[in-house]
């Protein structure tokens, strides 16, 4: 078995972990695009990138894109390092953290021309709301680490999710409400599937900084 460094999975054990809800801002101690050959090219972030569906139907469509993909789960993000090793992919990275706080440090400000969160865990509960990925927080973040036009693509199959998290989007007047972006066949993620499967169809949304 060949080691993990071989395949691309970038591990941050030591990454301070930061209380979302902390007023304090953080500044990226680390540039992901020095894991890049081509650092120059844009960057674009899946978070939450599971088995890597989306990431390397995408990546093999984009060669001149570079792809980071955040993932919690480390089987997850085995899983993804095989399928790109076997796709030969040299465009993509993986990182396994948190994303609230994984993001915050390993991304530049202005660096990230695209955003995709699709099906983050929806917590429908109410008390368990304040978990929600998407919050004010989470966007003034992502707004600090996009570059000017950069775009945030939303998905998830939970109806209350949706609104909460459309409301967090046109609350917000940095950015701008732009058509959804709807992926093709190859890059529906595995959890899109299983929600198709099901009868359940996805909400989206995609916002654009100004």
């Amino acid at each position: 078995m060949r080691a993990k460094s071989e395949l691309k999975i970038t591990d941050f054990p030591d990454i301070v972990v930061a209380d979302r809800n902390s007023e304090e801002k953080r500044v990226a101690e680390y540039d992901i695009r020095s894991e890049f050959e081509h650092p120059e090219n844009p960057l674009e972030v899946d978070v939450g990138s599971g088995k890597g569906r989306f990431l390397v139907a995408r990546a093999a469509e984009y060669p001149a894109v570079n792809f980071l993909g955040i993932e919690r789960q480390y089987a997850r993000v085995w899983k993804t390092a095989r399928k790109i090793e076997r796709a030969g992919l040299g465009n993509v990275r993986l990182a396994r953290v948190e994303a609230f706080e994984g993001m915050g440090q390993l991304l530049a400000p202005e660096s990230v021309a695209t955003v995709y969160i699709f099906f983050p865990d929806p917590w429908p509960k109410r008390r368990h709301h304040r978990r929600r990925l998407v919050n004010a927080g989470f966007l003034d973040m992502l707004h600090q680490k996009l570059m000017p036009g950069g775009e945030i693509h939303f998905a998830t199959d939970h109806d209350g999710y949706a609104e909460a998290a459309a409301r967090v989007f046109r609350a917000d007047e940095r950015f701008e409400e732009i058509a959804p972006f709807m992926p093709t066949e190859d890059e529906r993620t595995d959890f899109e599937l299983i929600f198709l499967e099901q009868g359940k169809g996805a909400n989206r949304v995609s916002v654009r900084k100004r």
